[in-house]
């Protein structure tokens, strides 16, 4: 029989089908998945700590053997596996299908916990009972819907991310990064919240606390409930509080300045995490175009502008008026708010105004809203913002943009809308990182415009949806707010155009002068460097 390939696709052939040893691993983890199924139709378990160890060893090992059988017999580096060819990565049947259960889990998760067999006033049924053991071992406490979401989502990036280290092996920062947040959220998202737990008695109890979640991701860190607790808590409390007050004006500042947002946003943030591991078949298929930048640029920052506003709102809802009790009133606080973001607005516009240009009217609008929304909170009664009652403003915010866009849209549309809906169009973190980068931080990536074949390897991968392939043909310096610091454009290089980088802030944006020779001595520029 002839062996002469007479196709004469320039694309290739489609990938074929998955071999023996991932449909082993694909048997497992559904196999896994029955079970949890199961136990959601109140299915009896009789030993529950052996089935949800058979569960998540199944989900665990299914994930495991399936990327032995898609890269043991892979030589080390990137390739183009027939992505768009899939079902499930091209936005295909199963994408959908993928998309839709998630978010029906992450709905009922999120609304109707009782359908898992939550039961506040008595003991737990269904799945969210098969967790009980497991959470009885590591709080003491009974399982809620959120640790079984928090169980199944370390998981998932603990397993999807040996997967990502085994995929990505010859590059050794993918391999740190990925250990990284594989770390960050065992100890610091799982184990030490629920190892907290125990500690907790009458007289001593500390709220909840995700360590590695920042303001103003956790936007509800300053509620009065949590103030209490973590005063009520004594000195522990209090430093847990100071540490989340520092967070915001020390550490992460500083952190940025020196690595940009890549050491959050890539190395510790759980959504970063679960983004990178359990969504990195769906990188590719985020939106490239000019209009979902537009839209992504005012959407975040919109979300950014109304956390800082509701986190002032709440704050200010249980200050009182008389600075005989309290020398922190609601007065001085909103004024202090107020002279801080002025002060920091005035920096920003003297010393960055170059960096800003036309970005300069959206800080302005911005600013404008808050300064407008701070004179509306001052003249509202306690319980009552704009009009509105303060509890209600802040469970919207809370339903829209902490359940909806986070969880619902921003987890179970990976397959539709790629895996960074969430930190593109979403996350405040995200934007106040963005602009921290952007205008403060030493992190860029250079190019090397020499080399580039413009093969757009590093453009269909970026999954925070920037065209990389433009900056490298130019040997332009990236420096964008939305850049996570994924390092993939890098990896998946050919050529080994793209870098890296943390260095001086000379001519870190303006990079096109010193390519086109443009009101610059070269042989100056050579000799300093």
């Amino acid at each position: 029989m002839s062996t002469i390939q007479r196709d004469m696709s320039l694309t290739g052939q489609p990938p074929a089908s998955i071999n023996a040893i991932q449909k082993l691993g694909t048997a497992l983890g559904v196999a896994g998945l029955l079970i949890l199924l199961l136990a959601a139709f109140n299915v009896h378990f009789p030993e529950k700590p052996l089935w949800l160890t058979i569960a998540l060893g199944s989900l665990f090992g299914g994930i495991l053997i399936f990327t032995y059988g898609a890269y043991s017999g892979k030589h080390e580096g990137i390739k183009n596996d027939g992505v768009w060819f899939k079902s499930v990565s091209s936005r295909g049947f199963l994408a959908w299908v993928a998309g839709l259960a998630l978010t029906g889990f992450y709905i009922i998760l999120y609304f109707k916990a009782g359908w898992l067999g939550l039961n506040t006033e008595g003991e737990n049924t269904g799945l969210i009972a098969l967790f009980d053991p497991l959470s009885r071992l590591l709080s003491g406490n009974p399982a809620s819907q959120w640790f079984v979401y928090g169980t199944l989502y370390t998981i998932a990036i603990l397993a999807f991310g040996i997967k990502f280290i085994w995929k990505y092996r010859h590059n050794r920062y993918e391999r740190l990064r990925t250990l990284s947040v594989m770390f960050f959220q065992t100890a610091f998202a799982f184990l030490i919240p629920e190892f907290m737990a125990r500690l907790n008695s009458e007289n001593f109890n500390l709220p909840y606390y995700d360590l590695k979640n920042i303001w103003p991701l956790n936007y509800y860190n300053f509620e009065q409930y949590r103030v209490n607790d973590f005063i009520s808590a004594g000195n522990v409390g209090l430093a847990l509080l100071l540490f989340g007050i520092a967070s915001i004006f020390v550490i992460t500042p500083i952190l940025t300045y020196k690595y940009g947002k890549r050491w959050y946003c890539s190395w510790v943030c759980g959504c970063g995490g679960l983004a990178e591991t359990a969504g990195d078949s769906f990188r590719h298929l985020s939106d490239k175009s000019t209009f979902a930048w537009k839209v992504e640029r005012w959407v975040v920052h919109s979300v950014l502008v109304f956390v800082v506003v509701m986190t002032t709102a709440v704050v200010s809802t249980y200050l009182g008026y008389d600075a005989d009790k309290y020398w922190l009133t609601k007065d001085v606080f909103l004024i202090g708010v107020a002279v801080f973001l002025t002060l920091l607005f005035a920096g920003i516009w003297f010393f960055k105004k170059e960096e800003l240009k036309q970005d300069a009217r959206y800080g302005a609008i911005g600013y404008l809203v808050i300064v407008l929304a701070l004179i509306g909170i001052h003249y509202s009664s306690g319980s009552t913002l704009f009009l509105i009652p303060a509890e209600t403003l802040r469970t919207s915010y809370g339903f829209l943009i902490g359940s909806i866009f986070s969880g619902v849209i921003g987890t179970g549309f990976y397959p539709i809308f790629g895996n960074r809906v969430w930190c593109r169009f979403g996350c405040p973190m995200a934007a106040i990182l963005g602009l921290q980068q952007r205008l403060f931080s030493k992190f860029r990536i250079t190019t090397n415009g020499g080399q580039c074949i413009s093969c757009g390897n590093c453009s269909s991968y970026c999954e925070m949806g920037i065209d990389v392939r433009a900056y490298a043909q130019k040997g332009e310096n990236i420096v964008r707010a939305s850049c996570v610091g994924c390092g993939i454009c890098s990896a998946v290089c050919p050529r080994g155009v793209l870098k890296l980088e943390n260095g001086a802030t000379d001519n870190r944006i303006n990079s096109r002068e010193i390519l086109l020779g443009n009101d610059v001595d070269l042989m100056d520029y050579v000799n300093q460097n």
